[in-house]
């Protein structure tokens, strides 16, 4: 065969050569940086160490348990220096003495609620009036005594009937029917012919508390609320006896507005107004956040300065769902005040009682 030679273009041979003098100095570069001296171990981490951009955070680790230690260092870096803060505010306040600057109040929601227009104020005349014109005002002065019917929804579970047959030994003067079918509006005008002040109905659903009216008796108003966490006697660690039949003291706490105050005196009302100090109990309705969480005490005075208290219980939180102006009626009766939920909990700085 005939072997042909391809000329090599002189642009080609200058390329190679080109070539050959680049690596040659870069040859003699890594010479001089080995004699030069060898990288330490801190820069050898350094460059295999991953360098995290300023805006990253631990939520992009994909790895679960890489992302969970990430998170926990994190966590205890924090804590660290809120405890060194802490300590060193500490000191300062200690070498200070009687100079030192008052304490900051921390924020909360409460603290941070959104001012009501309807706040009460309790020396107002107008609120005065009102109190000694309203359905609750013969309770107060002492012309009325409170009969409660506490009654279920239809075919009640084991765990309504009791927790009804313990309500009714937490409010004096209190009776359990069964309810045996009957609606509430043939119910009413029983309870008012037999002399009943209130009608308490519990509802439930999947065998659980849920709901609670209040209907004041014989002409309103009714109110309506959501139950939530019911726990009876047996559940409750370290509870005392069973309570007595003495009448109980009651305590109202940060009912604020107009509303929170007449509901503040519904449930008042069902209590007697002269209390048996002898049994020493306590029925407790404190408002936080508009949750209305009732517990029920016996306290024990141990010295002249300290005082022990028992939960005897049951407990439960209310939530209110609807004020209504008269007796119970879905269809036709008129509303003073209902939850809309969307609505009204859309800040959650503003509370309605």
């Amino acid at each position: 065969m005939d072997i042909t030679e391809i000329p090599v273009s002189q642009d080609n041979q200058g390329k190679k050569k080109k070539n050959k003098k680049a690596k040659k100095k870069s040859g003699s570069q890594e010479g001089n940086g080995e004699s030069g001296g060898v990288e330490t171990k801190e820069e050898k981490m350094e460059k295999s160490e991953p360098a995290f951009p300023p805006t990253f955070s631990v939520s992009e680790i994909k790895n679960k348990q890489r992302r969970h230690l990430m998170f926990m260092k994190l966590k205890q870096e924090k804590r660290k220096q809120k405890m060194q803060i802490k300590k060193k505010k500490k000191k300062e306040r200690e070498a200070l003495g009687d100079k030192a600057p008052p304490k900051e109040v921390p924020k909360t929601i409460e603290n941070q609620r959104v001012y009501d227009e309807t706040t009460v104020d309790p020396e107002d005349e107008e609120i005065a009036f009102d109190e000694g014109t309203d359905e609750f005002s013969a309770y107060f002065n002492g012309l009325t005594n409170p009969k409660v019917l506490i009654t279920t929804s239809d075919r009640p579970r084991g765990r309504t009937v009791r927790f009804c047959e313990q309500l009714a030994t937490v409010i004096p003067n209190a009776h359990v029917y069964y309810r045996r079918g009957l609606a509430l509006k043939r119910i009413i005008p029983q309870c008012i012919a037999r002399n009943f002040t209130y009608l308490i109905v519990i509802n439930e659903d999947r065998k659980v508390p849920n709901g609670l009216v209040l209907c004041h008796l014989p002409d309103g108003p009714t109110a309506h609320f959501k139950i939530s966490s019911v726990r009876l006697r047996k559940e409750m660690k370290r509870r005392g006896k069973d309570p007595t039949e003495h009448s109980p003291e009651v305590i109202l706490n940060n009912f604020t507005t107009r509303l929170g105050h007449s509901i503040g005196r519904q449930f008042a009302a069902l209590f007697p107004q002269d209390p048996q100090f002898v049994g020493r109990q306590v029925a407790t309705f404190h408002n936080q956040r508009d949750f209305v969480f009732f517990r029920f005490h016996r306290y024990i005075f141990k010295n002249e300065k300290k005082v022990g208290i028992q939960e005897l219980g049951p407990r439960f939180t209310l939530k209110l769902r609807s004020l209504q102006k008269g007796t119970f009626d879905s269809k036709f009766g008129e509303y003073e005040w209902v939850l809309k939920r969307h609505e009204m909990d859309a800040c959650r700085r503003k509370f309605h009682l």
